[in-house]
């Protein structure tokens, strides 16, 4: 089965063909730099991150950039507020953001490309769109007149006489149309400045994207991803800006990731529900942050309740204490067992499949969750490795570990994951460990003394603590 991938340009899904044969070029709207970012920003790099590796698994050599954008008129406000020179704060706020890309394991782009670093080829490119008379000089600003692009609207299926219509426009005498946008404005007292022909200045927002993918990848690309939010007016202006200066087809997929709600609502500082990444990874995990993302698909809403989250720690538990129990039964000659292999390949089969429609997560974690039930059936905790026990165990964790590096998850430590997670149910019951350690020991000594009066009152006290135990030959757990 070919892939196919829902294009937001057609509204529909479509084949998947490069523009060359064999190869990908790829480019997501990154960061503008002026804060820490919140966790919206971050379904992109992690869904992103899958499909560039997910595109390379079918056999494809993928270019991905991923740019930052260091001049926007966020980063000029936020400096002069801090006291600070807009270089300085977003060349900040870019470390930070590779600090929490880091905790993510996620693998690095080919580029990183950024704004300040593209200022000759954006001048380039806003001169060749003057000089194709599809923009204007007034003063010292440069505006992309949006009429003399035919095609404009065709992303986010707008006409030019709806958006009049339907958008309450405060009227510029420095623009032949209100709907016209700017490609360069002329340098205000104490902003960040650059030389152009048309003046000292800086670049407007959306020609910074199209400049840096045509220096990076060329005037064609095959996939642009970005946020929902993005479609329109930022990426319906990178069409105008790329084709009206290359006369070409500037994207052959658009592909967007869907926004984030909390419970429901809709992420918003109005709601002052706006949750930074950083803080909801120390809060629960980045392995937590990464499968939440990924177990829905891409084009749905995402919710990040508490309800959502519980849901995901459970989730990952059965998978990491199913891994850290085939773990504990393999030896170094242990082979894969051939009937519990052919079920890992079925399901890998299934799950071609399901990537292979527009990248269909959920379904290929369903195929997941049904091979980690089917080796909880097969393998029991206390069984003794043997060379069915640990052959199907091989097997198991084979497989777990192929599907998981293409999504950049359970490749952690599997005890060092479930004690990360056992902290955080003992933070949120506001118990010590050593404590609840303690009376494990302590009941598991009364076992073995077979005081079960006092072994069942110890379990009872732990059940009240919200503390599950499990008794197995090896011990209780």
């Amino acid at each position: 089965m070919s892939l196919v991938v829902y294009n937001t340009l057609s509204r529909k899904k479509e084949t998947f063909t490069p523009i060359e044969k064999g190869k990908v070029k790829m480019y997501l709207c990154g960061p503008t730099v002026y804060g820490l970012l919140h966790v919206g920003n971050f379904r992109g790099p992690i869904f992103f991150n899958f499909v560039r590796n997910w595109l390379e698994y079918l056999g494809y050599k993928v270019t991905f950039v991923y740019n930052y954008t260091d001049v926007d008129d966020k980063i000029i406000a936020q400096a002069q507020l801090e006291g600070v020179s807009s270089a300085a704060l977003a060349n900040h706020y870019i470390e930070e953001f590779k600090t929490d890309f880091g905790r993510l394991n996620l693998r690095p782009h080919e580029l990183n490309p950024k704004v300040t670093e593209t200022m000759p080829e954006i001048i380039e490119m806003i001169g060749e769109l003057i000089g194709k008379g599809k923009a204007y000089v007034v003063k010292k600003d440069v505006n992309y007149s949006i009429r003399a692009f035919e095609g404009y609207g065709k992303l986010s299926n707008r006409n030019i006489q709806e958006l009049m219509a339907g958008t309450r426009i405060e009227r510029d005498f420095d623009k032949k149309d209100p709907l016209d946008f700017a490609l360069w404005k002329g340098a205000k007292p104490g902003e960040p400045a650059w030389t152009s022909p048309w003046g000292e200045g800086r670049p407007g927002w959306h020609i910074e994207c199209s400049a840096m993918i045509r220096k990076h990848l060329g005037d064609a690309i095959d996939i642009h991803g970005g946020g929902l939010d993005l479609m329109f007016p930022h990426h319906e202006n990178e069409i105008a800006q790329s084709e009206g200066c290359t006369g070409r087809s500037f994207v052959r997929y658009w592909m967007h990731n869907n926004m984030i709600n909390f419970g429901g609502s809709k992420m918003s500082k109005s709601l002052g529900n706006i949750m930074r990444a950083r803080e909801f990874m120390d809060l629960h995990h980045p392995e937590i942050f990464k499968f939440m993302m990924m177990s829905v698909h891409y084009r749905s809403v995402l919710d990040l309740s508490d309800e959502a989250v519980e849901h995901s720690i459970k989730g990952l538990a059965r998978i990491y204490s199913a891994m850290a129990l085939a773990e504990s039964l393999i030896t170094s000659d242990t082979k894969p067992e051939p009937a519990f292999e052919k079920v890992c390949a079925e399901a890998w089969e299934q799950i071609t499949v399901a990537m292979n429609d527009d990248f269909g997560t959920p379904e290929a974690f369903a195929r997941v969750f049904e091979i980690v039930r089917q080796y909880n059936a097969a393998v029991k905790r206390g069984m003794k490795a043997n060379p069915a026990v640990s052959g199907k165990s091989l097997a198991f964790l084979s497989f777990m570990k192929k599907f998981g590096a293409l999504m950049s998850l359970f490749q952690l430590k599997s005890g060092d994951f479930l004690k990360a997670l056992d902290d955080m149910l003992l933070a949120k019951l506001q118990l010590e460990r050593a404590k609840v350690q303690a009376l494990v020991n302590e009941r598991a000594e009364a076992r073995a003394a077979k005081n079960f009066a006092r072994s069942d009152e110890l379990r009872l006290r732990l059940t009240e603590m919200g503390i599950s135990v499990a008794d197995l030959p090896e011990g209780s757990f």
